[in-house]
C-alpha cells in the first residue's frame, strides 16, 4: 500500500504508536476511560502553561473537527448581543467571522493582507473607539500563508483595555510556545490532528473556569455548549454524548510522545529545523517562498506557482504523491500558490526527501522558470 508522508497542514503523518493505540475498544463509561480523559486534559491545561490543580483554567474537549470547537467557543464564551472583533489575513480568520455572523453575533472585522500582520496599534485604537467590543478573536498561525501573527503584542493590547482574547491557536499549539496566564488569555482553541501528532476527531477549548461558569445558557447549539459540556465533565467525568473513544486514546498516546520529545521546545525545535531544510532546498531549487523570514512560522510553507507553462497543479502534486509525498494546494486569494507542511511524525530527512523528489518532478514536466511571473 502506497502510504505517503502528508506534507499538509493536517490531518497529519502519525507514529506507529499512535496508530496502534487505536487497536482496542473502550466503553465510554469505564473507569479506564474516565481517567484517560482527565489525563488528557490536565495535560493540556500545562501545554498551555497553566497549572490544572489550580482550577484558574480548564480543558474541554468536543467531538469533532477544530472548526467544531472554534464554533463551540464563539456560540459559549461570547455572550447573545455582545460585539466581537475578528482578526482576519487569511481563509480561517475569515472563516471565524462567518461563525460569528452565523450566530448573530454583532462582529466587526479588521482584515489585513494575507501577508501581513495585525497591527497591535491598530487593534488599540479600534478598542478605544469602540468600547462595546467585549471579545477579540484572532489566529495565531494563519495557514493560508503560513504567516505568525504577533500574538504578546495583541495579548498585551487587549489586556490593557480590558477585553476578553480568544486565539484560534489551531496550527501552532503545541509548537510553539502559548502561555495563557501571562498573556492573560480567555481561551484557547486546538485539535487532536495538528502538532500534538493525534489523529482528527477531536477539538479542545483551554477557557477560564470563570470564563466557563458565567457562559451558562449563552449557546445557541446543544451539542457545542462548552459551558454544560465542561460542567458535566466536571461533575461526572465523562463526555455528555458519545466520545470519540479510539481518538482520544491515540491522543493521549500522543500527548506521551510529545512529553518525551521536550514538550513545546523539543517539538518546536525539530519543526523549526524542518522549515529551514525546506525553504534553504526549495529556494536551492528556484522556487520563491511567499513570505519573509520574520513572518514565517515553521508550520507550512507557501510558494509562489512557478512561472513556466509546462506547470500544472495537479500533474506535479500526483508525479510528487507518487513518489511519496502529499502537499497541499495554495488557498490564497491574491496569489497562485501551493503549500509544504513541516509539521507531523516527519523530519529532516524527510524534507530532504521531498525536495529531491520536488527536483525529480521539475526535471520531469521540464519546468524551466520556477520564479514567480
Amino acid at each position: 500500500m502506497n502510504v505517503p508522508l502528508l506534507l499538509t497542514p493536517g490531518p497529519l503523518t502519525t507514529s506507529g504508536s499512535v496508530k496502534r493505540a487505536m487497536l482496542r475498544d473502550w466503553g465510554s463509561r469505564d473507569q479506564g476511560f474516565i481517567a484517560l480523559t482527565a489525563r488528557v486534559r490536565a495535560a493540556l491545561v500545562r501545554i498551555a502553561g497553566a497549572d490544572p490543580e489550580e482550577g484558574v483554567y480548564s480543558c474541554v474537549p468536543i467531538q469533532g473537527s477544530g472548526t467544531f470547537a472554534v464554533e463551540a467557543t464563539i456560540d459559549t464564551l461570547v455572550p447573545r448581543g455582545a460585539a466581537v472583533l475578528v482578526l482576519a489575513n487569511g481563509a480561517y480568520g475569515e472563516r471565524i467571522a462567518k461563525i460569528a455572523e452565523r450566530l448573530q453575533r454583532t462582529c466587526t472585522i479588521y482584515r489585513t493582507e494575507e501577508t501581513e500582520p495585525p497591527s497591535p496599534a491598530d487593534i488599540d485604537k479600534l478598542l478605544q473607539d469602540d468600547p462595546a467590543l467585549s471579545h477579540i478573536v484572532m489566529v495565531h498561525c494563519e495557514t493560508t500563508a503560513g504567516i505568525l501573527n504577533p500574538l504578546a503584542e495583541i495579548a498585551e493590547v487587549v489586556l490593557r483595555h480590558g477585553r476578553a482574547l480568544i486565539v484560534d491557536a489551531m496550527s501552532s499549539f503545541g509548537a510553539l510556545p502559548i502561555d495563557v496566564t501571562r498573556l492573560g488569555l480567555t481561551a484557547v482553541i486546538a485539535s487532536s490532528n495538528k502538532c500534538l501528532e493525534g489523529v482528527p476527531g477531536m477539538g479542545f477549548v483551554i477557557a477560564r473556569t470563570d470564563a466557563l461558569r458565567a457562559a451558562e445558557g449563552n449557546a445557541v447549539s446543544l451539542s457545542l455548549d462548552l459551558a454544560e459540556q465542561w460542567q458535566y465533565m466536571e461533575k461526572t467525568g465523562q463526555w455528555r454524548f458519545t466520545p470519540p473513544t479510539h481518538v482520544l486514546a491515540a491522543f493521549d498516546q500522543a500527548v506521551t510522545e510529545f512529553e518525551e520529545e521536550g514538550g513545546v521546545e523539543g517539538r518546536g525545535r525539530r519543526y523549526a529545523e524542518n522549515c529551514r531544510v525546506l525553504v534553504n532546498g526549495m529556494t536551492a531549487l528556484g522556487f520563491e517562498p511567499l513570505l519573509s523570514h520574520n513572518l514565517q512560522a515553521p508550520i507550512i510553507v507557501t510558494f509562489r506557482t512557478p512561472a513556466d507553462p509546462n506547470y500544472e497543479f495537479e500533474r506535479f502534486y500526483n508525479a510528487l504523491r507518487a513518489r511519496g509525498y502529499a502537499i497541499y494546494p495554495g488557498k490564497l486569494t491574491k496569489a497562485d500558490s501551493f503549500r509544504i507542511g513541516c509539521i507531523g511524525r516527519i523530519y529532516p530527512k524527510d524534507l530532504e526527501g521531498a525536495i529531491a523528489a520536488v527536483k525529480s518532478v521539475v526535471e520531469e514536466m521540464g519546468i524551466k522558470r520556477l520564479g514567480k511571473a
